[in-house]
C-alpha cells in the first residue's frame, strides 16, 4: 500500500451548515448529490452526511463492535487506488494485518468499487476505485468540476 490518504471525508450533522463554515474560512467546494468536495493541496476534504458515511463505512453510527477506541468517529479516511483488482489486494493484505474488514469489496453508486476496513484503533479507511478520480503520477488527486444542475 502506498502512503498515500486521496480524501478525508467529514461526517456532519448539516451538509449546507457545513458547507457555509468552511466557505466563510476561504475554502471554495463543489457539491454534488449532497456531498461537498474541496480541494485541498493533492487531496480532497469531502463534507457527507453523518448517517451516509457510517453506513458506507458498513456499520451503524455509533457503533463499532469489538473495537478498543469505541463509537464510529464520524471521519473516514480514502486511499485511491488505480484498479478493482488493486482493491481487493488491499483489503485483503488490511484484514491479513489485523484490520477488521466493515464492508467488503463491492461496485459502488458513483460508478467505482471500494471497501472498507477499520483499523486497531477503529479508525475507518476507505479502499476505492474511483475512474471520476483518476490518480497523477505522485497518487494526487484533483476534484473534478462537476456539472451545475
Amino acid at each position: 500500500m502506498e502512503q498515500r490518504v486521496s480524501l478525508i471525508t467529514l461526517g456532519v450533522a448539516d451538509v449546507r451548515r457545513a458547507r457555509a463554515f468552511y466557505e466563510r474560512l476561504g475554502w471554495h467546494g463543489q457539491e454534488v448529490e449532497e456531498t461537498v468536495f474541496f480541494q485541498a493541496g493533492g487531496i480532497a476534504l469531502v463534507l457527507w452526511g453523518r448517517d451516509k458515511l457510517a453506513r458506507d463505512c458498513g456499520f451503524t453510527d455509533g457503533t463499532i463492535t469489538d473495537r478498543p477506541a469505541g463509537g464510529f468517529s464520524g471521519v473516514a479516511l480514502a486511499h485511491n487506488v488505480r484498479s478493482e483488482a488493486e482493491v481487493d489486494g488491499l483489503i485483503a493484505a488490511a484484514e491479513r494485518a489485523g484490520a477488521t474488514v466493515t464492508r467488503p469489496p463491492a461496485k459502488t453508486f458513483y460508478g467505482g468499487y471500494a471497501g472498507y476496513f477499520t483499523d486497531l484503533d477503529g479508525h475507518a479507511w476507505e479502499i476505492a476505485y474511483n475512474p471520476g478520480f483518476p490518480l497523477a503520477a505522485d497518487g494526487s488527486i484533483t476534484v473534478p468540476d462537476f456539472p451545475v444542475g
